[in-house]
């Protein structure tokens, strides 16, 4: 049989599936949209009441839980009011779906705009793309796990219950449903991790989880401990800035000499009257003083743990075969499927330190395409070997086990390198990367003021003068044949 012959044949076996997505946020919405155009049928289940995911923001914190200490947390959004991208819009955005800038009193055009901005612009790719029909909101999924066997069944499905949250919340008004397969795509910011410090339960300040952070304003006049120095840890460090009588940023070593970076230095010298920086905490102590690892200590009044997030999949149970442990979600075939359970169960957005939404799209992509039977997974076996010589090599590179799934900040080139290895996925221009390079770059040297400053190459002006014509049309287009399908008569309500 000749090539042609080939995959003329395989075109006519494609299968349609009927799919369960595990979320509505980014990674869901993008793996709905690529399921979709490869002929499945899919349900997007979203406990939130709009699609956006952490995107979506909610000024409420769980008073009872500040730490956030539940699982699953009763409140699922982490997004505090100041959060800005640090990532530039130009070189997020879907591939054929740019994150262009929008007129309009609501909108943010700046290149690293307000969360709000996302929001809208996921709302906007909804609506071309006609995705809400497929997504049902206030939707929480309390368990997904392997249907049972019956004798005309020749391949594996999976038994979904869920519970809409706007009638009952009980187990008795639970549905359950049954699906050919199920894609994960819950992210990992909602389930706060908390550091391990002496004392911890002896403190009867006020203690919580950036999870609980929104405003700065019930922090007027505090004296106010910001543990970690990632970029959550200096966004809030900086907003409390604003009303703190003193803000102290603690950092994860034994000196705070290790963690002056150009950055740091800068935000110190811009709010010396307020900000400081320490080593990392020792002991928390009963009378209210935190005590550091250099032997000084300060009397608190409040600590905010910027500790990051773990992954937690409270609802899945697949008997053992896919586990969290230490920070690591496995055994995972690059990322994305569990060897013994492939292809029917399948997770989007487990990796840390990509660009999203391009790289949750690949991601998508590749597993619609495996699940049609347009592209093939290796065998089990060979899925696993792949997995347990990924483990191997970080090892032997130093690299802690907790960044196994750090695609971007430890081998970036595997991220841009993705879509083409699996699927037909265009690779990213080079202009892009060097923008975000760029971006990088100026963060590390001023976090504070990075998003404010554009000092782009000719090759990036370049790229940015051809991407904002092209985009625009082509987002313009997409828009009106949506509007021209929803005025057809029977054509979707979008």
């Amino acid at each position: 049989m000749v090539a042609g012959d080939g995959k003329l044949a395989l075109l006519q076996q494609r299968q349609s599936k009927n799919v369960c997505v595990v979320g509505g946020g980014m990674a869901g919405l993008a793996a709905a949209r690529e399921l979709r155009r490869e002929g499945h049928a899919v349900t997007v289940m979203e406990q939130s009441g709009d699609v956006g995911g952490q995107w979506l923001y909610d000024p409420r914190t769980d008073g009872d839980d500040p730490l956030g200490a539940a699982v699953p947390v009763r409140l699922p959004g982490s997004i505090y009011a100041c959060l800005r991208l640090i990532s530039p819009r130009e070189a997020m955005g879907f591939s054929d779906f740019q994150f262009v800038p929008r007129d309009g009193d609501d909108r943010d055009q700046r290149r690293f705009p307000g969360h709000r901005e996302v929001h809208c612009y996921l709302r906007d790719f909804c609506d071309a793309f006609g995705l809400m029909d497929a997504v049902r909101l206030n939707t929480r999924v309390l368990r997904v796990a392997a249907a049972a066997p019956t004798p005309t069944l020749t391949t594996r499905q999976w038994a979904v219950r869920s519970v809409s949250l706007g009638g009952g919340t009980g187990t008795d008004d639970a549905q359950d449903e049954v699906f050919d397969a199920v894609v994960v795509a819950t992210g990992h910011y909602s389930q706060p991790m908390l550091p391990r410090i002496q004392g911890v339960e002896d403190w009867r300040r006020r203690q919580l989880h950036s999870h609980s952070y929104r405003t700065p304003e019930p922090f007027q006049g505090e004296t106010v401990v910001v543990v970690g120095c990632g970029d959550s840890g200096k966004d809030i460090a900086l907003d409390l800035c604003q009303v703190a009588r003193e803000v102290h940023l603690t950092a994860n070593s034994s000196s705070a000499d290790e963690a002056t970076t150009p950055a740091m230095s800068r935000m110190l010298a811009n709010h010396g009257d307020t900000l400081r920086l320490h080593p990392r905490i020792r002991r928390l102590h009963a009378d209210g003083r935190v005590e550091f690892a250099d032997g000084s200590s300060i009397l608190a009044d409040t600590v905010i743990y910027c500790t990051g997030y773990g992954y937690s999949f409270p609802f899945l149970d697949t008997g053992g075969a896919v586990a969290v442990e230490d920070e690591v979600v496995g055994p995972l075939f690059e990322h994305v499927f569990p060897p013994s359970l492939a292809p029917s169960l399948s997770f989007v957005g487990v990796p840390r330190k990509i660009l999203v939404p391009w790289f949750f799209e690949t991601q998508a992509r590749w597993i619609a395409q495996v699940l049609s039977g347009r592209c093939a997974l290796p065998p089990e076996e060979e899925m696993l070997r792949s997995v347990e010589e990924h483990y191997r090599a970080r090892e032997a590179a130093g690299v802690p086990r907790k960044l196994t799934h750090n695609i971007g900040g430890v081998e970036p080139l595997k991220m841009y390198e993705f879509g083409e290895k699996y699927c037909d996925f265009a690779p990213l221009e080079e202009w892009k990367k060097e923008l975000v390079l760029s971006s990088i770059l100026s963060m590390k040297d001023d976090a504070e003021s990075f998003r404010d400053h554009a000092d782009d190459s000719e090759n990036v002006q370049k790229g940015l003068r051809a991407w904002r014509g092209l985009a625009a049309r082509a987002q313009d287009k997409t828009m009106a044949d949506v509007e021209v399908e929803a005025d057809a008569p029977g054509g979707p309500d979008v």
